[in-house]
This record gives C-alpha cells, structure tokens and sequence, in this order.
C-alpha cells in the first residue's frame, strides 16, 4: 500500500456512474412497476452498492482502509439504458474515487443478476469516474515569479560552519515540489539583534516568503520566535497552529515548538523547527494550502 502517514486528513468526494443496457420496454416496465421476480431492483441494487462502497478495501488490495461518512446511489432511466450515480464522501488522507467506481459497478452487477432471468441480453455499459474533490490537487496554486522565497537557517553550529545545514537543504528540496525556488539561502546565529536585522533585511528587499528554521524550542538560546513575534504586523495564529497539530500526531513533542507565522508588511514569515523532520513536517501540514495566502493579499476572492 502508499504510504499516506504524511498527508492531512480533508473533505474528499467522488462521483462515478454505470450504465446498465436492457434490450427491451418491457423490462423497463417490469422494473419501474416491481414486478422482477426477484424484487425492487433499485432498492436490492442500492443496498449492494452501499455495502461496496464500504467494504472497497477488503476486495481491491491496495485501497486504504477509510471511514465513508455520506454515500448516495441514484438510478436515472434514458431509453433502454439505466444511469448508476454513486457519490461518495469522507474526511481523510486519501480519496474515495475507487469507492464510487466499485459501488457503481457493484450496482450494476447486483441489478444484472436481478434481471437475467426476464431478459437474456442486458449489458453492463461505462463505468466512469465522472468528479472528484479534494486533497491537495485542489489547492495547488502555482507560485508566480513575484513571490521571492528566502530560506534562513537560525543556528550557532550551522552558521560557523561547525555542521552541515541538513535543515535547509531539505526545505529546499521540498519547496521545490511545488515550483518555488528560493533566491537566498543563508545560515544565521541564534541572536535576537541578528535575527530581527534579517527579519528587516529580507522585508526591505523585498521577499515574499521567508522561512525561517531553527530556534523556536525551550533551551537558552531558543529565541527566533521572540525576536520575530514583535515584528509582525498581522500574526497568523492558525498557520502554526495547524503545523503543530500535525506533528502532535506524529510526535509527542510537537507541542513544544514556540513558531508564530505571519506578515511583515506584504513578506510572509514562518518559523520552522530546526530538525529536519519538525521542517518537513511543517511542509507537509502547511504546503500547498498555506500558498493561498498570496492570492487573498492579492484582493482574490474566498470561492
């Protein structure tokens, strides 16, 4: 199976449909006035589709396991042909495209079954993935070449050379999933009146994003968030909220970060934990969905 353990749970939906071709009016009618010898097609299919729609991972290997929380089935008759409409929905880490595809299928091969015996020729038609809504796809914003990105690693050791910037390599690596290339990469000490002069240096020059990674624990030393909080003219509480929440799930000591997120003046500012796995997990919880802040600032409207 795909390993999902890094993805943010969100509001998927699917929509897929079947066509099931009879070869007469007659078994139409026999349909619509319940008279199959086996019983309400609609409703028997129905109540199939639901259950395959549930019970998608027990038969298609590789799909997760998922909670279905609406499902819906609709039967719709054009002709000779009866249209299968499935729509299903979740909150999670992956789609639930596979589930309506199968519920659709299940559908019409549950009314096939039901209707053999009064008609020799029916088919089983298209089965399709007609929609699908969610997951990170749908909040892809593609980065304009305005928005100057700027990567600072805030660390005594990395900034005298003493070690490697693990750190900053790997945010560099990560926002380059999403199209956007940092213009200055630099490593600073963890001092107040530095980091703050950065802060200033980088608004001045006209950076959209900064991100800065490393100093927002508990020891000494620790004081990016405090020489950046006071900076910031609107804080955006939730953006760090929302990392931590992420990482509480895959660590325990998440809740110990202090990051603050937020404008200075129309520069974005994060604050990353200067561990390589605190920064990509921030990545991952934020990323793309925290781009949208660029398109707000620039008057487009909440669709």
């Amino acid at each position: 199976m795909v390993n999902i353990t890094h993805k943010s749970s969100s509001l998927r939906q699917a929509i897929a449909t079947a066509i099931l071709r009879v070869s007469s009016q007659e078994t139409i009618d026999a349909i619509l006035q319940k008279r199959v010898p086996k019983g309400d097609v609609f409703e028997f299919s129905r109540a199939a589709g639901l259950l395959a729609i549930k019970k998608t991972s027990d038969v298609i290997p590789d799909c997760h396991p998922l909670p279905i929380e609406y499902a819906a089935i609709s039967h719709r008759v054009e002709g000779l042909d009866i249209i299968i409409t499935v729509e299903a929905r979740t909150i999670y880490k992956t789609g639930v495209e596979v589930e309506a595809m199968h519920g659709a299928s299940v559908v019409a091969l549950t009314m096939y079954d039901m209707l053999k015996p009064i008609d020799k020729s029916i088919e089983i038609a298209t089965i399709k993935l007609e929609e699908k809504k969610g997951g990170k796809t749908d909040f892809r914003y593609e980065m304009p070449d305005t928005v100057r990105t700027a990567v600072i690693t805030c660390s005594d050791g990395v900034a005298s050379g003493k070690y490697p910037d693990k750190t900053g390599d790997l945010i560099e690596n990560k926002l380059g999933q999403f199209n956007i290339q940092s213009i200055l990469r630099v490593a600073i000490p963890d001092d107040f009146s530095t980091i703050q002069s950065k802060v200033k240096e980088l608004s001045n020059a006209g950076i959209r994003l900064a991100i800065f990674t490393g100093g927002t624990g508990l020891s000494p030393r620790d004081v990016t968030p405090d020489a950046i909080a006071p900076l910031l003219d609107r804080e955006i509480p939730g953006i760090m909220e929302a990392a931590r929440n992420y990482g509480q799930q895959r660590m325990p000591y998440a809740m110990l970060s202090r990051g603050v997120a937020g404008f200075i003046g129309d520069m974005l500012v994060l604050t990353f934990p200067g561990s390589p796995r605190g920064s990509e997990e921030s990545i991952d919880a934020l990323f793309p969905a925290i781009l949208h802040v660029f398109k707000v600032t620039e008057g487009v409207r909440h669709s």
